[in-house]
């Protein structure tokens, strides 16, 4: 399945990607560790998953997980989460920063 046919959302450790069409879920997927708020962001290819602190890479078509880091002490909560391909933010504060750049 392309990506770009994909939307995904992450709840209590688990995420899913669903059919950007009709909702219908493709592939899910839950983390080993941390309990609670789930930050996404697609990178290429890759969906950068933070749960309560914990980082993990999966395979955005299929949900394979690719990576794994514990970030040891670093602590828990929400994650910001930035790449050269995207941000992991408010929805309006993304818009912003794309109609700056294109200035």
């Amino acid at each position: 399945m392309n990506i770009n046919d994909l939307v995904f959302t992450g709840f209590n450790r688990r995420v899913a990607a669903l059919k950007r069409q009709t909702g219908e879920i493709v592939w899910q997927w839950q983390a080993s560790n941390g309990m609670s708020y789930v930050s996404l962001l697609l990178d290429g290819g890759t969906l950068i998953v933070s749960v309560n602190g914990y980082m993990y890479g999966l395979d955005a078509a299929t949900g394979n997980q690719l990576w794994y880091n514990p970030m040891t002490g670093f602590g828990t909560g929400v994650a910001a989460l930035v790449s050269a391909n995207g941000m992991s933010c408010n929805p309006m504060a993304a818009a912003s920063h794309v109609a700056n750049s294109s200035s």
